[in-house]
């Protein structure tokens, strides 16, 4: 049997330093041909109304990325796939729904 046949056991370290994680508010994906992009994003301050030179009006949301994480697009279905099961062993664990309202439009 060649190695590539063999099941694999994949033996993953997480870094004491690393083991807290970090909280973001949201996260933004994009992407190129090669490679998907999760920006993991806190907000730094309250959102706040602004108004440009022309004299649009907006609500201004000051955020700063806390982490970014670049998966190849193959590995894009399997997150997808195990985001799905979290979140419905999630609902089925505690009951609650997602939001009827996304946090933010867009």
């Amino acid at each position: 049997m060649t190695d590539e046949h063999l099941p694999r056991r994949f033996q993953i370290d997480l870094p004491s330093d690393r083991a807290q994680g970090v909280f973001a508010d949201f996260a933004r994906v994009w992407h190129t041909p090669n490679v998907f992009v999760m920006d993991y994003v806190a907000l730094t301050q309250p959102p706040a109304t602004v108004e440009d030179a022309d004299g649009t009006r907006a609500v201004a949301v000051p955020g700063q990325i806390v982490s970014r994480i670049r998966i190849p697009p193959e590995q894009v279905f399997e997150l997808a796939k195990a985001l799905t099961q979290q979140l419905e062993a999630w609902e089925q664990e505690t009951g609650r729904k997602p939001p009827e309202r996304p946090l933010f439009d867009g």
